[in-house]
This record gives structure tokens, sequence and C-alpha cells, in this order.
């Protein structure tokens, strides 16, 4: 992978595994949103075919040899950006459950609010997605929490649609969990002691395009049990020596394209 700088709009980096049937459909969206802007998606060890799907639909694809999981993928994924210069790199869900469109809002908040890092929250006033049971517990339970160790006030630390500014893909590159919900909780944690500033904005989430999502009573119990624990190893893990990170730059506004709605 060579250093040249890009031209400074945001990377989208969709991490997926065996997404044949929405890949395609999300790398679309997301050409016909924000024209011209670079799509990579990180083909986490497939047996479908989501890699030949997604190059058709017009993306980079960055093939892993095995399943790393959400964190191994975005990991690559991060490196990815560094290595060519981009300010911004946009996380979006590989099964169509993110919309886009809100990309402008995630990026326009990192330049507003002078965060290193913006969550797209489900549960912050937008759209009417909505859980229950031993899932919903979790997730407040994980979000007040992480608020303590942020000190900023969230309320959907499991949400997988991510802005990350120069600072944070620095430190993501170099230190990212790849353990379950790693990716989303104890990234947090590893953000926060690194010194970064997080922050959320609210965004409407869909239905899943592809594949099932996992309402089973004891499928949510058993994703309390590992939220719970997720938390506790992110908490309890030993500070790496901080990443040498970089001073805070201008960032690209989507939001004054005209193409592009905020």
């Amino acid at each position: 992978m060579d250093q040249a700088v890009v031209s400074g709009r945001p990377l989208i980096i969709i991490p997926a595994w065996n997404e044949q049937g929405a890949i395609g459909a999300v790398v679309g969206e997301v050409r016909e949103s924000l024209p011209g802007i670079d799509v990579l998606v990180v083909n986490d060890g497939s047996t479908d075919a989501t890699a030949q799907v997604a190059r058709v639909a017009g993306a980079t694809v960055l093939d892993l040899p095995v399943n790393l999981g959400v964190g191994g993928a975005m990991r690559a994924g991060y490196k990815y950006a560094l290595r060519r210069g981009y300010p911004v790199a946009v996380q979006l869900d590989g099964d169509g459950q993110h919309d886009p469109r809100e990309v402008a809002k995630l990026v326009a908040a990192l330049g507003s609010s002078g965060a290193d890092l913006v969550i797209g929250a489900r549960f912050a006033g937008a759209g009417s997605y909505s859980v229950r049971g031993p899932r919903a517990w979790a997730m407040k339970f994980l979000s007040a929490t992480l608020s303590r160790v942020t000190r900023t006030r969230l309320t959907d630390t499991t949400s997988g649609f991510k802005a990350a500014g120069p600072r944070a893909i620095t430190l993501f590159a170099v230190d990212y969990p790849s353990e379950y919900l790693g990716d989303t909780v104890e990234a947090l944690v590893i953000a926060s002691r690194a010194g970064l500033r997080i922050a959320q904005v609210p965004v409407s989430m869909r239905p899943r395009a592809a594949g099932e999502p996992s309402h089973h009573p004891v499928k949510a119990a058993i994703f309390l049990g590992r939220a719970i624990m997720a938390l506790l190893v992110a908490l309890t893990r030993p500070p790496l020596d901080r990443v040498a990170l970089p001073p805070p730059i201008p960032l690209p506004n989507l939001q004054s394209d005209k193409e592009v709605e905020a």
C-alpha cells in the first residue's frame, strides 16, 4: 500500500462477511448518495460471492484470507485509510441498516463538535428503532457506564455507524480490538483512554436488507452476558503505550455538496 494522500473526501469502510444478498445495493446506494466518494469493502473471509458483488457495484475490495470478525476487518480498513491519507473514515454495515445520507451529519459533527469519533446513535431522538428485553437492558447498562468513562452522554454504544477523524484513524489502525463487541464497547474505552473526544448524533436505522436479526429471547440473554463481559474486559485491559496522534486538521464538509442530503 502506498502513502499517496487522497483528495480530502472521507473513506467509507464496509466490513462484510457473507453479505452477497445486500452488499451490492449498499455500495450502490452509497455511490448514489455520495457521488465521487471512495468505498472500501473489507471482505472478511466470506465464503459466498460478497467480494465479486462488491467489485461489480464499484467498491474497492480488501480481501482477508480468514474471518477476523468486525473488529479485525475494521482495523484493516483503518490501516488502509491511514496509509492513504484519508482524513475521515466512516464505518457502514454491509446489511443495509445504515442510511448513507446520514454520513454528512456524522462528518459535520466531527468538525462542529471538535470530536475525534462520532457515533450515529439509534436512541437519541431520531427514527423508531427499538429493542426490548435483555438486549435493551444491556444497551442501557453499557451506555450509562461508558457515558461515565468517556465523560459525555452516550445512548447507543453498540452502534456500528461511526465517523473517525485523523486522530481516531491513527489510533485504531494500531489498536482496535477484534473480540466480541470489541469494535464498539472496547473501542470507545480505548479511544477515551487515549484522550480522544467522543460525540454522538441521532440517526435513523433501517431493517436489515438481508440476513436475520437476533431478537430471540435466548439470544438476547446471551447478548446481555457477553456485553457485560466485554465491558469488564475493556475496563480491566491494561493501557498500551500512547500512540503518537496527529494534531487536529480541517475536515471535509460534505454538507456543502449540493448533491448530498444532510
